[in-house]
């Protein structure tokens, strides 16, 4: 099983994001074995004629004319085409980080998937008709915009993503989109790079918390204020993601790939791995053996 991190390249650089409508005519026997790949940009998928199925380490979606399934960033997954009849599907992939300027910013907390993936907001698709609708609307509407690019598109597109966002947050009846602290970006985003950027070493509160102008204990109180958990939590979560991403993508044993995310205790990694998934790394590879096979 191979499996990677996507490369999308964008349409246009300041929008940050590609939009794609695909057809696929072959028949379900001559079909790829899909692989398993992730990107930092969220994915929208739309069906328009046919059948696609998607599957996440978790989920399983099947998707039919007009539904939509929502991947978060990062999020592995991968995709297979059950039928011989023609697949059609638009795809959009979109960086939200650089759309929430200074008078969305007090919402980048509920997107920021610093707790919980937008995977998770799937929900509503299945329970609300209208927001699957409108949502579906948005993705068609932003390819016809990206492939005609009338003047005044790149306006467009911002009021698209912006309503995209909106309709999620205002479907959202089970409330998982909750916000936490205030999240001031230009504080929290190099504290969360840091973290990205330092996943396989020590990483020491009190060095980042004098990083960021803070004394130790303030800096406990307000990134838990800000992001709904810990400090220590958050980088432990962290390190899993990057561990299950590795587990699939080398050929490393489970010890090295729990060093090389920062933890040298394999008890501890084997205990944090199964409190995040439930299972252990092996039984989590296999688990993704028998969905391509």
């Amino acid at each position: 099983m191979e499996t990677f991190k996507e490369p999308i390249y964008y349409q246009n650089e300041h929008l940050c994001m590609k939009v794609w409508q695909f057809t696929n005519t072959n028949p379900k026997s001559r079909q790829l074995a899909q692989q398993w790949h992730y990107h930092k940009e969220v994915e929208l998928i739309i069906v328009q004629e046919g059948k696609l199925d998607i599957r996440t380490p978790d989920n399983l979606y099947y998707l039919s004319p007009g539904e939509v399934v929502l991947i978060g960033s990062n999020q592995l997954h991968h995709s297979h085409k059950p039928e011989d009849e023609p697949l059609v599907y638009i795809v959009l992939h979109v960086d939200l980080q650089p759309y929430f300027d200074p008078a969305m910013m007090m919402y980048y907390r509920h997107f920021s998937e610093m707790v919980r993936p937008l995977e998770d907001l799937n929900y509503m698709f299945l329970e609300n008709e209208r927001a699957k609708q409108e949502i579906g609307r948005i993705i068609v509407d932003i390819h016809a915009e990206m492939m005609d690019k009338t003047k005044g598109y790149e306006i467009a597109m911002s009021m698209h993503i912006k309503h995209l966002l909106l309709t999620l947050l205002r479907h959202d009846r089970r409330e998982l989109l909750q916000p936490f602290g205030f999240v001031d970006a230009a504080v929290m985003r190099p504290i969360l790079d840091y973290v990205e950027a330092h996943l396989g070493e020590k990483i020491d509160m009190e060095e980042v918390s004098r990083s960021a102008g803070m004394s130790y204990t303030y800096f406990s109180k307000f990134f838990k204020k800000c992001v709904g958990v810990s400090f220590t939590d958050y980088v432990n979560r962290q390190r899993i993601r990057k561990a299950e991403q590795l587990l699939i993508t080398k050929t490393d044993i489970v010890t090295d790939i729990a060093v090389a995310v920062g933890i040298e205790n394999m008890a501890h990694f084997y205990e944090l791995f199964k409190r995040y998934n439930g299972c252990t790394p092996k039984e989590y590879v296999r688990k993704l053996l028998r969905v391509v096979q």
